[in-house]
């Protein structure tokens, strides 16, 4: 049974390290969603306003009721720098969560970045800017401030478990959310991963273009006979 006496905002969270933020941001957030399991990856419908946006840095989890942004103001008065805002809007797009103001806010305060699953406004202003706005998508209305909301709880956005403090990065193919105590086994294969995927591209462009795995593979699926060959 949920606690009532709980605070709803929890101000104490303890958040990935800076130089973990620093190394992880080296890495496409595909990369790092492929060795963290291929778990943790926000739906698609999660964009950034413009394809140049990215951010990395520990979450600051946001729980709202559809169309009410009171917490959201609650998460970006008590974040951190470098903290990113992670707002579970429920995918509503009935009314915008934030626009130009709320944005301008958090980037003078040191947010390295808001994503929101629900709607944003203001997209032609932000969208030419560089401070990292990710949504599901866009609606002129704006928002009440008048429901109880929660910041810095484990909440569900866009599919993918995020606990306060976790690691996220985002790019133009999405956002992944690393849990805090993966990190840093997710960035050595990350490392991994990234030098073995050059090799295979500089061998491509050499000319080996048949991948090494693909018979084994088709042989598993029963599309080749053992011993048939493409």
């Amino acid at each position: 049974m949920t606690n009532l006496t709980q605070p709803m905002i929890n101000r104490e969270i303890t958040r990935v390290s800076a130089e973990d933020v620093r190394l992880a941001a080296e890495y496409q957030a595909a990369i790092l969603a492929d060795v963290a399991g291929r778990r943790g990856t926000l739906h698609g419908r999660i964009k950034p306003l413009s394809p140049n946006m990215k951010v990395a840095g520990p979450a600051v989890t946001v729980e709202v009721r559809p169309g009410d942004n009171l917490a959201i103001h609650a998460a970006l008065a008590v974040a951190q720098p470098g903290d990113v805002i992670v707002v579970d809007g429920k995918g509503d797009l009935s009314c915008a969560l934030l626009g130009e103001i709320m944005a301008t806010q958090a980037e003078a305060s040191g947010i390295a970045g808001i994503i929101i699953d629900g709607a944003v406004r203001d997209a032609d202003t932000l969208a030419k800017q560089d401070y990292p706005v990710f949504a599901a998508g866009l609606n002129p209305c704006g928002p009440t401030k008048l429901i109880p909301g929660r910041v810095n709880y484990p909440v569900s956005v866009a599919g993918a478990q995020v606990q306060a403090g976790d690691l996220v990065v985002g790019d133009v193919d999405g956002v992944v959310v690393i849990p805090r105590g993966d990190v840093n086994a997710v960035i050595a294969l990350a490392k991994k991963k990234l030098e073995g995927e050059t090799r295979r591209i500089a061998a491509i462009r050499a000319g080996d273009t048949r991948a090494p795995w693909l018979e084994n593979a088709l042989r598993s699926a029963g599309m080749l006979d053992e011993g048939e060959s493409l």
